[in-house]
């Protein structure tokens, strides 16, 4: 398989739960401005939105979206339970991470990365953001990881999100478990064999 992605973007994500599962892949980098990758033009022949992450399979499908693919590969070695098992009620909590974590984090700080925002929307989102790092410390009580005490690729996305907090400029000394789990995640030796590799 093949993974297409931007260094410190969300396909971070997908890259790092590859490195955790130890298997062989490919990966390729994207020019975000000019989307020309081996194949060709990016959009035309791997992914139509023109975004990563992609994974391209060895069958020839491609898969995107982060949480998508990040579920999909943590249910390729389900003895390292990156993912509860399909079906069960807490398959459906880590669903319901991930899509938080990609509508109202990942989506949620997009006005902060443009420089074109008004300063009102700015705020207005930092507001938002607040109240979202509010709930996740509020969940965390007792608990090491989103999942409670087992790693899952929804630290994983989680993460990766944060990692943007300090080029966009927000000061998340309020939120002291939110920086706690950041850290622990920071050191899987899988994430920093993803560091390295895209720095």
């Amino acid at each position: 398989m093949k993974l297409y992605y931007v260094p410190g973007a969300c396909s971070r994500v997908p890259h790092i739960v590859l490195n955790e599962l130890g298997i062989a892949f490919e990966s390729e980098k994207v020019d975000p401005k000019n989307k020309i990758v081996a194949e060709g033009d990016y959009v035309q022949k791997v992914n139509a939105k023109g975004q990563v992450p992609a994974l391209k399979l060895d069958n020839g499908e491609v898969l995107t979206e982060t949480a998508v693919i990040a579920q999909y590969l943590a249910d390729l070695k389900p003895e390292l339970k990156l993912a509860p098992a399909q079906g069960t009620f807490e398959r459906y909590r880590l669903m319901e991470w991930m899509n938080f974590i990609a509508t109202e984090l990942h989506k949620g700080v997009g006005p902060l990365w443009n420089p074109k925002t008004p300063d009102e929307i700015k705020e207005a989102t930092k507001v938002n953001l607040a109240k979202r790092f509010d709930y996740i410390t509020a969940r965390l009580q007792g608990n090491q990881y989103l999942m409670g005490n087992h790693y899952t690729v929804a630290d994983t996305y989680f993460y990766v999100v944060m990692s943007w907090t300090k080029n966009l400029g927000l000061d998340m000394s309020k939120w002291p478990q939110l920086l706690a789990l950041c850290e622990r995640v920071g050191q899987r030796p899988a994430v920093q064999a993803t560091l390295k590799k895209e720095q």
